[in-house]
């Protein structure tokens, strides 16, 4: 038996059902949220309103925007010849963040997981052959987590891109600055190992 109003339960229940919010974190947003003047609770109901009904992705590098294309698809700056391929805007967020990278992005919305039922026809993969295959590309970068799923994502795509003879790389992976050796794991050493360079 709750002691809430079903409206409230309601709320709570869609703040739950959100990643990463537990119960007890669904509570306190929703308390947080009765707690806001009616139009600050209304200008928050509207975002969310606003941003589903409006955010779409680019028709080129599949990453979210307003528009038809996004404003790094849009620039005149950027290095048109490469494109990094991440799993989703929030990795080009990240990249972005870094300001060391100027080419564009593809975003696949997802990686290969045969154990969560996501094959290649399920992520955005097709967009990124015709991209390549309409010519202009030199590299495609792989920029995906470096685990199971990421890998095998990495690797199915170099075999499609093969046959158009772009250079295909991926991130380096080693060991993050500031970290001590004696703390690193066999595989984390043999990538840093293996993605050293010249000093």
């Amino acid at each position: 038996m709750s002691f809430f109003p079903s409206a409230l339960d309601e709320l709570v229940e869609k703040f739950a059902s959100l990643p990463g919010v537990g119960l007890k974190s669904a509570q306190r947003l929703a308390f947080y949220i009765l707690d806001l003047p009616k139009e600050e609770a209304r200008s928050f109901a509207n975002a969310i309103i606003n941003a589903r009904e409006n955010v779409r992705t680019c028709r080129v590098c599949q990453n979210l925007t307003d528009q038809e294309e996004c404003s790094i698809c849009r620039s005149q700056t950027r290095e048109e010849g490469v494109i990094c391929v991440v799993a989703s805007p929030k990795d080009v967020a990240a990249m972005e963040r870094a300001h060391e990278y100027n080419g564009r992005y593809h975003v696949l919305h997802g990686v290969i997981s045969p154990l969560n039922h996501i094959g290649p026809d399920d992520i955005r993969i097709k967009e990124l052959v015709d991209r390549v295959a309409a010519g202009g590309i030199e590299e495609v970068i792989m920029a995906m987590n470096p685990d199971t799923e990421g890998e095998t994502t990495a690797k199915y795509i170099s075999r499609l891109l093969k046959p158009f003879g772009v250079k295909v790389t991926r991130l380096a992976y080693g060991i993050p600055v500031g970290a001590s050796l004696e703390f690193a794991d066999d595989a984390t050493l043999m990538r840093a190992l293996e993605g050293r360079q010249e000093i």
